[in-house]
């Protein structure tokens, strides 16, 4: 009967975090879109870590909005990540958030273990899989921009680009941790995107992305993940993916996790400290993809109910 509990507690977690608020054409096709394919990834996400006799969860996160001078890493994705990291702390499951200048100083006097992205850290965990807290089990990408395809029918100079939803080439300002989800690797990946251009998008056939997001045939992430999270707000994805393995280990959540005060603190220090800006807007405002925090926060609430 719990086992039944737990899954159903886990499609009601999916589903509040399978909306597309911010209208970016997620499920512009009523049958197959963004959030209809990999209806299991979820609870195969959750499950993975939650089920892992010893796991070691590696985090990348950070995702530059050159559309601004100088460019700066947006909210959506640091934050969540943050959330995830505090979240599995208290789980006692170790991990690292591995970020570059797209995160900025958004992680510096918090209690994650912290990793910059680097040639020298791209190439030990390809080689490896080791972190400066052990062997990698699993590696979830939050928010993180991936590179486009190669195919004829995009112009040659977005080929191989990590491209913004506008068409902005951002490689130049991207480290290549995309690196880390490709090829042979004895750990678990984990996608976590809400706009067809994130690391893990690449497991939804392109023509799908094509036909429901705006540039999707010019912007799509050709990388793919073993679970792929698609959400409203890849934060959210975060929140859930932390929740859902809360639940499977029957370890009840503190309720701090889900104020709204704290997690707007936290925001607020983002902006202020790492000069992040919202990603839709561009500002440096308090809030995550132009929605207000009033807004954007009943997620994270309705997830500490469940």
């Amino acid at each position: 009967m719990n086992e039944i509990q737990n899954q159903n507690r886990l499609k009601k977690l999916k589903a509040l975090i399978q909306v597309d608020i911010g209208q970016r054409g997620l499920a512009r096709d009523p049958y197959e879109n963004l959030f209809t394919l990999f209806p299991d990834d979820f609870e195969r996400a959750c499950s993975s870590i939650a089920n892992h006799p010893h796991p070691v969860v590696g985090i990348v996160t950070g995702f530059m909005i050159a559309s601004i001078d100088p460019p700066r890493g947006e909210t959506d994705g640091p934050l969540g990540a943050y959330w995830l990291s505090r979240l599995l702390n208290y789980l006692q499951i170790p991990n690292i958030v591995l970020t570059d200048e797209a995160s900025g100083d958004a992680f510096h006097r918090t209690e994650v273990n912290l990793c910059r992205l680097d040639q020298e850290c791209i190439q030990n965990i390809r080689t490896t899989g080791e972190t400066p807290i052990g062997q990698l089990t699993h590696l979830i990408s939050i928010e993180r921009c991936g590179p486009s395809y190669s195919e004829s029918d995009i112009p040659e100079q977005s080929r191989n680009r990590c491209l913004s939803m506008k068409g902005i080439d951002i490689t130049n300002f991207t480290q290549p941790a995309h690196l880390l989800f490709e090829g042979h690797r004895n750990y678990t990946t984990i996608g976590i995107g809400d706009g067809g251009n994130e690391i893990g998008m690449g497991k939804i056939p392109r023509s799908v992305i094509q036909k429901n997001i705006p540039l999707g045939m010019l912007i799509a992430c050709r990388i793919a993940a073993d679970h792929l999270i698609t959400s409203g707000v890849s934060n959210w994805g975060a929140y859930a993916l932390g929740a859902g393995i809360a639940i499977l280990r029957n370890i009840p959540i503190p309720s701090d996790f889900f104020d709204p005060m704290r997690e707007q603190e936290k925001l607020i220090n983002m902006v202020e400290n790492g000069s992040l800006v919202d990603g839709v807007t561009g500002k440096k405002q308090y809030t995550v993809d132009g929605i207000e925090f009033s807004e954007y926060i009943k997620v994270l609430v309705e997830i500490g109910k469940i």
